[in-house]
């Protein structure tokens, strides 16, 4: 009864999510027939423990130690009622997860393990990290994607990040990775689970992903011994062959196995294989056979881990024994653990009558058995395994999406590029662009990706339904009516079976396309799929069809990054394995750690700007920032520190996002400016008046774009336009804000605060009703780049965020750059700025600072504009390469240079840029450093952001922070200690030495 109250219980437990407590270590023991063992030697904590709960156990319970049951978390009451019976009556040493979530599986694993005698050993089959089982989690790329980067850092990194998933979530052992050499192309099981088809670089990778597992406290397990890659049979479905001599096995199949071993594998799965030259005893399976797994693998290869069989239900030896049979086959073979076997009952039963039988001796199987517990100890199981299930789904994935950019990156490989189309060009990108997702079942990041690169490109979409007679049509209009094509191959099978499940017309399509006009023809899943278009002009394998890795095909295809994959394996008779067109674009990169050296920089004087970055958080000058410094193109310097908040819960991170402030002055109202000015569109001469029909009739029409964007025009500096709509006690007037947006309050100003969409004609009158101070002489002005802000407008005809997102942010490949960054990216990547008192009342994050520029919509001339350092990075080279980027001219080099250098004979201004104090080596107080140049341009924003470049040096220098934070403009810390103009100082100070 008391069981049947604890089974019926759990339902409830999962669907809350509660925790199930769990005893510590090994409690609730009841008494049981022993079989004593005593020793006078000394031992350690780990053979105590073992020894300990050895004789606890009865025999019966001693051979379940070596009993792995299946487990999933969706398959209902009945399923948990069958694995509560297996570990209270059958005692089993472990389970292995399948399907089900995460939140389930481990209230589950709690439950279980709280039931069980013995701690349960528990594991799953994640090749591909926990996203291979478990809804909610992101899967990682697969191992053949993996080989194609070559990389054994981030093969570590996959292999560290699928131990972490493993250990959040109480998961000892996984039976990864695949450590097949995958030499048959028409594998149906291995196939791109595996590295490649080259030994060398399967052995590396796979040793890099054991160690990265492995230093997470997690067992890995190289599979599947001998090797399972140069089959056309499942094993799940029948038992494979491999005729091969033992020296041809030695020399390919054993060879990562052997690297494996000597790097410290915790454990090798013995799969099911038919071979001849190891065992030719008819029916035997390499992991029931003896001379492969104790005589090959134990004694002549000297492992000494734990030796797992694959799942036992499969057919490669389940058409051959059942009832427990081949668990007992397996044990007497030398396996350690016997994994997924017809019946736990069966196979215990089966053991003890072998011992009886003399088929193998008491000591043997104890000593398996202490094999397996010491195995437990080391794993932790002697503690409490206690799974907290807050935040868990968040934490399993919180490192998947940037591993998974960046094996994409070093993955993605350009097979073919017979006439040079990728990258395309920039004359290719202005003529008429098709592209077309063939397998897709409708829009995607891919087709989302190339259209954001170029704008107006036309998408189509062929999906796996379409017929053959509507080929024509289709390939008729596109050639027709475009220059070009991009074509996407997508949701295919993984398996070669029926040509990857490829129909006839999406195979046909494909093939016309490529034949009829210019074509790139980018492959989203098993490269092996490329064997049907070897002819191809333009081929790129993109291995895996997640989002991220659409998007960086897309930077690939479009000139963002360079292609850096090889393939992995051999594709087409003049595609072999190692094949891969790579190149280097024109961006900034990320150098090794003696690249400052490289370019004339001295790394360890770069310390310095950590220093100063630690004081001013401890000054609280600013609760964090983001430095990053580059020489030559190159980047030397890129660090981050402390918070968003001085609470110190959310750290700085390369990606975080800030608020520019003014820094939008030139990163995108200048460089609009000096767009349109290179298109003739705009004059320096021309007047406000010539450009905004609004301003006639008023003192502003006749001011001069030069004088504007010099502040000398005799604008107001600012006008604080909130200030009017408060009550008299700071709170905002209700009958210009409500706190839900509708068809009158529209304007967003901050969260749950909406302005009547007429207050921003409110906002201009009072703009145009201020007076222009005649001959002004210089006056900083807020008001001179609002105007400036709506010529852009007036002469593009698109909004200001538009114009710059498509003539600049795009093209150039930034992620992050742009205003509105709510609407783009979740809160975690914003930086917090102000916890406004009045006006918004309430902590800004994501919503622009500047209340005159959230009045106007979040996008203003003068303030709005979010970005991280990275991407400000490229703006400012392109401005140092003298407008030119990735091959591409964004502005004419004489515009940089007349827009850069001083301009008025009574400031230090540029148009539109900021620049060094005229006498700054003299002064006692230099700006922006003491060490720059005259050349050099840029920037301040109010709220503790910098950029500078500078053209002597060829060096570039950002900085954010959120230093108004959480005070508005009361901290002015970070101006005192001049942490900006030091740092900087540092970086030349480095390049001098």
């Amino acid at each position: 009864m008391r069981k049947q109250l604890l089974v019926a219980g759990l339902t409830g437990l999962l669907m809350t999510g509660s925790a199930i407590p769990m005893p510590p270590g090994v409690m609730n023991r009841k008494k049981h027939k022993r079989v004593n063992t005593t020793s006078t030697q000394p031992q350690d904590k780990a053979s105590q423990w073992v020894d300990s709960v050895f004789q606890s156990l009865t025999p019966e319970e001693r051979i379940a130690q070596l009993i792995v049951i299946r487990a999933h978390s969706n398959l209902g009451q009945d399923h948990i009622n069958a694995v509560v019976k297996d570990i209270k009556d059958n005692k089993v040493g472990g389970l292995i997860f399948f399907q089900g979530g995460p939140v389930r599986e481990a209230n589950l694993t709690n439950y279980y393990q709280s039931i069980s005698k013995v701690p349960l050993l528990i594991s799953v089959d994640g090749e591909w990290g926990l996203g291979m089982r478990l809804d909610s989690v992101i899967s990682l790329p697969r191992n053949m994607m993996i080989g194609a980067t070559r990389d054994t850092a981030l093969a570590y990194e996959a292999g560290r990040v699928m131990g972490e998933q493993c250990k959040r979530i109480g998961i000892h052992l996984d039976f990864a990775p695949d450590m097949d050499i995958n030499n048959n192309p028409n594998n149906p099981v291995i196939n791109d689970r595996s590295f490649g088809e080259n030994k060398y670089q399967v052995a590396r990778l796979g040793v890099a992903s054991v160690r990265g597992m492995q230093s997470t406290g997690v067992m890995a397990c190289a599979k599947h011994f001998p090797g399972h890659g140069d089959t056309n049979v499942d094993s799940h479905f029948d038992l494979p062959s491999i005729n091969k001599s033992r020296q041809a096995l030695d020399s390919l199949e054993l060879y990562p196995f052997r690297e494996a071993i000597a790097a410290g594998v915790g454990s090798i799965m013995v799969g099911h294989l038919f071979i001849p030259a190891i065992d030719n005893k008819p029916n035997t399976p390499t992991s029931i056979s003896y001379k492969a797994v104790t005589q090959l693998l134990k004694n002549e290869l000297g492992y000494k881990g734990l030796v797992v069989t694959d799942a036992l239900e499969m057919k490669g030896i389940a058409k051959f024994y059942s009832k427990g049979q081949e668990s007992l086959q397996s044990l007497l073979a030398g396996n350690d653990l016997m994994i997924l076997p017809s019946t736990a009952a069966g196979s215990v039963s089966a053991i003890m009558k072998g011992i009886r039988r003399g088929q193998i001796s008491q000591q043997e199987v104890d000593a398996r058995v202490k094999k397996v517990l010491r195995a437990k100890y080391d794993l932790g199981l002697w503690k409490s395994q206690q799974i907290d299930v807050n935040n868990l789904t968040n934490d399993l994935n919180a490192m998947t999406d940037t591993l998974t950019r960046r094996i994409a990156e070093k993955a993605i490989t350009l097979v073919k590029n017979d006439k040079q189309l990728i990258p395309f060009s920039p004359a290719m990108t202005q003529q008429k662009l098709a592209v077309i997702a063939v397998g897709a079942d409708g829009h995607n990041a891919f087709l989302d990706a190339v259209k954001a690169y170029k704008p107006g490109t036309d998408a189509f979409i062929f999906t796996s339904r379409q017929s053959v007679e509507q080929i024509a049509p289709i390939v008729s209009r596109i050639q027709r009516d475009y220059k070009a094509v991009i074509i996407s191959v997508h949701g295919f099978s993984r398996r070669p079976a029926n040509n990857f499940g490829l129909s006839l017309a999406q195979r046909l399509i494909v093939k016309h396309l490529q034949q009829e006009m210019p074509s790139a023809t980018v492959i989203f899943g098993n490269p092996y799929a490329i064997q049907h278009w070897c002819d191809a002009p333009a081929i790129v394998a993109a291995y895996e069809d997640d989002s991220i890795t659409q998007k960086v095909a897309a930077d690939l295809l479009f000139g963002k990054l360079g292609p850096q994959g090889k393939l992995p394996v051999t594709v087409c008779p003049g595609m072999p394995e190692g094949t891969g067109i790579t190149y280097e674009v024109n961006r900034y990169t990320q150098l090794p750690t003696d690249a400052p050296a490289a370019v004339g920089v001295n790394e360890a004087h770069l310390a310095g700007i950590d220093a100063l970055a630690n004081d001013m958080i401890t000054r609280n000058a600013a609760p964090g920032c983001e430095v990053l410094a580059m020489k030559d193109g190159k980047i030397i310097y890129n660090r981050t520190f402390g918070h968003y908040e001085y609470n110190r819960q959310e750290p700085v991170a390369p990606g975080s996002i800030y608020d520019l402030a003014s820094v939008t002055k030139v990163c995108a109202t200048t460089i609009s400016i000096m767009r349109l000015y290179d298109e003739g569109k705009v004059s320096l001469e021309g007047t406000l008046g010539d450009y905004l029909p609004f301003v006639k009739g008023t003192d502003k029409a006749g001011l001069k774009v030069r004088d504007v964007l010099l502040h000398q025009a005799g604008l107001v500096p600012f006008i604080p336009f909130y200030k009017e709509t408060l009550y008299p006690d700071g709170r905002p007037d209700t009958a210009v804000y409500h706190s839900t947006s509708d068809e009158l309050h529209s304007v967003r100003v901050a969260d749950n605060m909406y302005m009547d969409h007429n207050y921003v004609d409110t906002i201009w009158k009072k703009i145009l009703d201020s007076k222009v101070t005649p001959h002004p002489g210089y006056v900083y002005s807020d008001l001179d780049f609002l105007f400036l802000g709506k010529i852009v407008e007036a002469v593009s005809g698109k909004k200001l965020n538009q114009y710059v997102m498509e003539t600049f942010y795009k093209p150039l490949g930034l992620s992050s750059t742009g205003f509105l960054p709510r609407e783009r990216f979740p809160l975690s990547r914003l930086v917090p700025t102000e916890h406004e008192r009045s006006f918004r009342m309430q902590l800004l994050r994501g919503d622009v600072h500047d209340p005159g520029a959230a009045m106007l919509g979040g996008v203003a001339g003068h303030a709005g504009l979010f970005s991280n350092a990275h991407d400000l990075g490229v703006i400012m080279q392109m401005l140092l390469n003298n407008g030119s980027f990735n091959g591409v001219q964004y502005i004419k080099p004489e515009t940089v240079r007349l827009f850069t250098a001083y301009n008025s004979s009574i400031s230090r201004r540029g148009l539109g840029f900021d620049k060094p104090e005229k006498d700054n080596n003299t002064r006692r107080e230099s700006y922006p450093s003491k060490l720059t140049s005259g050349a050099t341009f840029g920037h301040t924003g109010f709220t503790g952001t910098c950029v500078w470049a500078d053209p002597t040096s060829k060096m570039v220098f950002i900085f954010l922070s959120n230093r108004v934070y959480p005070d508005g403009g009361s901290n002015t810390k970070l101006s005192t200690l001049n942490t900006r103009g030091k740092m900087m100082d540092v970086v030349y100070e480095a390049m001098q030495l």
